[in-house]
């Protein structure tokens, strides 16, 4: 089974896909199974989230494709914009992993932030869809 253990050097090109939730993808030790079948395993430096269209390799030379899979999300849309600040501000209270975007808010479906959600005064839409929320403030990237 081949192992990933860093990130590839830019311009490599990935000969295999790996396509993970944002759970998998923020795991710095698993076994998973590649796009086409093949089992593979992630040894990674802790603390780092991949991304999508982050390239891993490893010792056996593979290199391999991050893509996020879709999964079900809430999705907030809105062009308010001290609105969608306002739902930021207290789902962030809570700790809650966000995705931001100009008009559009995202986070892993829960129906019970969607409620608080709606309480600002906002509509929450059930969704499948890639979810790459921020790193934060405090991350570093590669």
């Amino acid at each position: 089974m081949p192992t990933l253990t860093e990130f590839a050097p830019p311009g490599t090109q990935p000969a295999r896909r790996l396509t993970l939730t944002y759970q998998s993808r923020s795991k710095s030790r698993l076994l998973a199974k590649l796009d086409n079948g093949e089992d593979v395993g992630l040894f990674l430096a802790r603390g780092r989230v991949l991304r999508g269209g982050d390239v891993l390799t490893g010792p056996e030379g593979l290199a391999v494709l991050i893509e996020a899979a879709p999964e079900a999300v809430s999705v907030v849309r809105t062009a308010d914009a001290l609105a969608l600040a306002r739902a930021c501000y207290h789902l962030g209270n809570r700790h809650v992993a966000l995705q931001i975007m100009a008009g559009e808010l995202r986070y892993l479906a829960d129906p019970v932030l969607d409620e608080m959600v709606r309480g600002l005064g906002l509509a929450v839409a059930g969704e499948s869809a890639p979810f790459e929320p921020e790193a934060g403030a405090y991350s570093h990237g590669h």
